[in-house]
């Protein structure tokens, strides 16, 4: 557990479409959804109430549409300037390459035993042209030793899972398939995680 990490306020994107039909976003650019759009303003909303300071942070999200969105709406709710955030590209979604706008039910179709050999070790498993959830933990841990000061994140799914798993010293296997709903905001503090 890192305890040199300063508080992190992470939000997942809202719904997208692309969640709704179970289609593997990674980094593909699918707009926010109207519900996306109230599980931003509902994040906001809380993290307000909850997190009053939050105000004072500093604000980065994924460089994509539906993360900058949510960003946009999360700040609103907080009575901010919706555009006074910074993006970085290190907090992209981890990306499955040839995989991404296939469902699961598409690829074991086209690709038999292919989610089997995944399912075995999702950690490690590489999709044709795309990325390892062990390289995208890689990728976000070298970005949390870079944070300064207490720090609002919106980004992915994946994103928050690695990031989670590290912050708590989760185990990696189990991490992975756990839920990081969009309608939750996860509270990194002092060396402990909560959901708001």
């Amino acid at each position: 557990m890192p305890p040199a990490v300063p508080t992190i306020v992470f939000v997942r994107h809202g719904e997208t479409d692309w969640n709704v039909e179970g289609r593997l976003q990674g980094q593909r650019d699918i707009p926010l959804n109207d519900k996306g759009r109230r599980q931003a303003r509902r994040n906001g909303e809380v993290l307000a109430a909850s997190v009053p300071e939050a105000a004072t942070f500093d604000f980065v999200a994924s460089p994509l549409g539906r993360a900058r969105e949510t960003m946009e709406i999360v700040r609103t709710a907080m009575g901010l300037d919706p555009k006074a955030y910074r993006t970085d590209e290190r907090l992209l979604e981890i990306t499955f390459g040839d995989w991404e706008g296939f469902t699961y039910r598409d690829l074991e179709r086209q690709k038999p035993g292919r989610l089997a050999e995944r399912d075995a070790n999702k950690w490690d498993f590489l999709p044709p042209g795309g990325e390892s959830y062990r390289m995208l933990s890689d990728r976000i841990v070298a970005w949390l030793a870079t944070i300064e000061r207490p720090t609002v994140v919106v980004a992915h799914g994946g994103v928050g899972r690695v990031a989670r798993a590290h912050l708590l010293g989760l185990d990696r296997a189990a991490s992975v398939v756990a839920d990081f709903p969009h309608d939750r905001v996860f509270l990194w503090r002092e060396g402990q995680g909560v959901w708001l």
